[in-house]
């Protein structure tokens, strides 16, 4: 039973492949995504198991790593790790924009998501979160705003922009509150805290499950012949990546230690493992693949327990 409870952030500073590993359209390597909102989303595995992979890298101690993660595979003193990571869900994604450059897009469905875990770790959120309708959207920053001041551009589909005081007034507060809990604190990261919290736009379900599906990082690749070093015949693939600036959130749950060799509560393994993500500058980690071209780079940050 896990006994302690808190949320960790994941924004993207790098394009990131968290692969489904099977292609079912013209994407060849396409990224995970949840089966009903397909959404993209991060296993909780692939985040457990690089963290484990990386965990001396980041200050952690050498010595907690099986305690703390479980052993690795094939071992002959199999247990349960004392940590737990959930599925990261998606909480914003960037989306191209005519004025400002691109806009945190999001939407109620997303929200609401993120509101019952923030609750549920006792980090308590009152979000007054309201559905825009198709076609139209919130938004607080007037210069987001087309030409005519009534309609906002996003790639090439136009939003009315028609409860803009509506807006002003439901918006902030959770624009504000994402931009405290979820981006790290320091100068690198000041520009990218504001810009959430002014360029926050929520639209509804149907068009943010779009722009989440269509608007993704899309790169194609030529595999090379070793022999000759140009091109193989028939070697174009398409990789999908998550586009940088995208945020997520997962659920992090800790248990007393089950190795039989330490005797860690909950309170204390779930200290170990803050004490590397806990900063409020943010923890660099690698997740995914395509290490070796600088894909995977994620900012972590833990709130709550």
């Amino acid at each position: 039973m896990f006994e302690k409870q808190a949320a960790m952030f994941l924004y993207a500073v790098s394009p990131v492949h968290m692969g489904a590993g099977t292609a079912t359209g013209i994407i060849d390597n396409p990224i995970q995504r949840e089966r009903h909102t397909h959404h993209p989303c991060f296993a909780g595995s692939g985040i457990k198991g690089a963290l484990r992979h990386g965990f001396e890298a980041i200050g952690g101690d050498k010595n907690l790593i099986d305690t703390l993660f479980g052993p690795e595979s094939g071992s002959n003193k199999l247990h349960a790790g004392a940590v737990s990571f959930g599925d990261a869900q998606l909480v914003a994604f960037p989306v191209r924009s005519l004025k400002g450059g691109y806009v945190y897009a999001t939407c109620p469905q997303a929200l609401a998501r993120t509101q019952r875990l923030l609750n549920l770790v006792g980090e308590t959120v009152t979000w007054d979160i309201r559905d825009p309708g198709e076609g139209e959207c919130f938004l607080a920053n007037p210069a987001l705003l087309g030409d005519n001041g009534k309609t906002l551009h996003l790639e090439a589909f136009e939003y009315k922009v028609e409860q803009f005081k509506e807006a002003g007034e439901i918006l902030p507060p959770i624009a504000e509150k994402l931009a405290e809990l979820a981006i790290p604190e320091g100068e690198s990261y000041q520009f990218f805290r504001e810009k959430l919290t002014s360029d926050l736009v929520i639209l509804s379900d149907t068009d943010f499950g779009y722009f989440v599906e269509h608007a993704t990082l899309v790169e194609p690749h030529v595999r090379i012949d070793p022999d000759t070093g140009t091109a193989d015949s028939g070697g174009l693939f398409y990789t999908e990546n998550l586009p940088p600036e995208s945020l997520l959130i997962a659920p992090l749950m800790a248990s007393r230690a089950r190795d039989g060799k330490r005797a860690m509560d909950a309170d204390e393994v779930f200290l170990k493992l803050k004490t590397v993500l806990g900063n409020d500058r943010g923890t660099l980690l690698q997740l995914g693949g395509d290490a070796t071209t600088g894909r995977g780079l994620i900012v972590a940050k833990v709130v709550g327990g």
